[in-house]
C-alpha cells in the first residue's frame, strides 16, 4: 500500500477506491412494519424464517441475504474471494452457520453492533490492496437470540427501562468491488439489458456509483459505563472519538459531509453524542441521523431508545442509505456503526461496558 492512502493516526483514503457493487436487506416482521418497511429486499412473516430456534432463524437470515446480494451483482459465489461475517452470539454461531453452503474463505468478526464497519473496512482494505476482486461483508442479528443470550428468554417476559434498545432481527450483505474496471460501463451493460440485476422496491439492482472512499479505524473507548440496558450512553462517546478523530486525520469539518449517520445509539445516545462533540468544537446536529431511531416508529412500536444489534445499521444501509448514494441525492455519507464490547461473562463480573465505531466514508461517483 502506497504510503501516501494513510491520513493521520487511524483512517485509510484509498488512492483506487472499491465500490459497493450490490446490497440486500433481510429482517424480521416487526422491521416490515416500521418506516423502512417497504425498502428491504425480504420481510419474513414471522422471526423463525421456518426454522426451528432464533439461532437457525439467524442463520438462515445471514444466507439469504448473501444470496440475495450476490445475485444482484450478477457474480457466482466462487468469485468472492474473501467473506467478512459477524453476529452477536457466542462464537459467531450466526454466521459461521448460516455463510457455510456457500464456501466463501471467512473470516469471523466480532465488534458487537459496529461489526457491519468492521466488516466492510476490511473488505474494502482487501479489494484496495489487490487481494481479490470481489469481497462481501455480512453482519446479522435477531431479537430472540440476543434477548436469549444477553438478558432474558423471552418467555421471561422481564420489564425493559426506558433506556434500552430493541435488537433487529435483521441481516444486511455488501458486495464490494476493487476499483479494476469503469463502473460507468458497468452500468451501461446493464442498461442495455445484459443479465438479470433482481431489482427491490426501491429500483436500486447493481449499483455503480458508490465507492468507499476511505475508513476510520475506530479505538476501544471506556468511560466506565456499566448498565448494560442503556447502551446508547456506553457508545456515545466511541462514537464522538471516531468522527472527531475522521475530522482531524482528513482535514474535514461536519460541514463536508451530508449526513454523519450512527449505527443505534437512539434517542439517549444520541444527545449524549452531541454534547461531547460539541466539547470538541464541531456541531453535527443538523447531519446527523441515526439507525436506531430511523428503523422503528418511535410512537407506535414501542421501542424505547430505538433499535440495535449488527442488522440495524446493516439493513438501514442497505435499504435506506445507499439508494441515496447511488441516485446522488447525497454526495458524501460519513457511516459509524457503533458497538458495546460486552459478554454475558463481562456484565455479570461488574465490568464496565467499553464501545467502539468504526467509520466508513462512501461517497457518490
Amino acid at each position: 500500500m502506497s504510503i501516501n492512502q494513510i491520513r493521520g493516526s487511524q483512517s485509510i483514503i484509498f488512492r483506487e477506491a472499491p465500490y459497493i457493487v450490490s446490497a440486500a436487506s433481510v429482517v424480521g416482521a416487526k422491521e416490515s412494519h416500521g418506516p423502512l418497511g417497504k425498502l428491504f429486499d425480504m420481510c419474513g412473516e414471522d422471526d423463525l424464517f421456518g426454522a426451528n430456534t432464533w439461532e437457525e432463524a439467524e442463520s438462515t437470515m445471514q444466507k439469504e441475504a448473501c444470496v440475495l446480494a450476490i445475485g444482484k451483482a450478477r457474480v457466482k459465489a466462487e468469485e468472492i474471494r474473501y467473506l467478512f461475517g459477524g453476529d452477536l452470539l457466542r462464537q459467531g454461531i450466526a454466521t459461521s452457520m448460516g455463510v457455510e453452503a456457500l464456501q466463501i474463505p471467512m473470516f469471523g468478526l466480532y465488534g458487537a453492533c459496529s461489526t457491519s464497519g468492521e466488516a466492510l473496512a476490511l473488505s474494502a482494505m482487501s479489494a484496495a490492496a489487490g487481494y481479490g476482486n470481489y469481497m462481501l461483508a455480512v453482519t446479522s442479528s435477531h431479537f430472540g437470540s440476543a434477548e436469549k443470550e444477553f438478558r432474558f428468554p423471552l418467555g421471561y417476559a422481564s420489564q425493559r427501562p426506558l433506556s434500552a434498545h430493541w435488537t433487529v432481527t435483521g441481516s444486511g450483505a455488501f458486495l464490494v468491488k476493487a476499483a479494476d474496471e469503469n463502473p460507468e460501463q458497468e452500468a451501461d451493460d446493464e442498461a442495455d439489458g445484459e443479465g438479470d440485476a433482481g431489482e427491490n422496491d426501491t429500483g436500486v439492482s447493481r449499483m455503480s456509483h458508490v465507492r468507499i472512499a476511505g475508513v476510520t479505524v475506530g479505538k476501544i473507548v471506556d468511560y466506565g459505563l456499566k448498565d448494560s440496558q442503556n447502551m446508547g450512553a456506553c457508545m456515545a462517546p466511541a462514537a464522538m472519538d471516531t468522527i472527531v478523530r475522521n475530522f482531524l486525520d482528513m482535514d474535514r469539518t461536519e460541514e463536508d459531509y451530508d449526513r454523519i449517520i450512527t449505527g443505534d445509539l437512539g434517542y439517549v445516545g444520541q444527545s449524549i453524542l452531541f454534547d461531547l462533540v460539541r466539547g470538541k468544537g464541531y456541531d453535527i446536529r443538523k447531519k446527523h441521523l441515526d439507525c436506531g431511531m430511523t428503523i422503528f416508529d418511535r410512537e407506535t412500536q414501542d421501542t424505547h431508545a430505538g433499535g440495535s444489534g449488527c442488522g440495524c445499521a446493516a439493513v438501514t444501509l442497505a435499504s435506506f442509505v445507499l439508494p441515496k448514494l447511488e441516485s446522488g441525492e447525497w454526495k458524501r455519507v460519513l457511516f459509524v456503526p457503533t458497538g458495546a464490547l460486552m459478554s454475558t461473562v463481562s456484565y455479570n463480573e461488574g465490568a464496565s461496558v467499553p464501545g467502539i465505531a468504526h467509520g466508513i466514508v462512501l461517497e457518490h461517483r
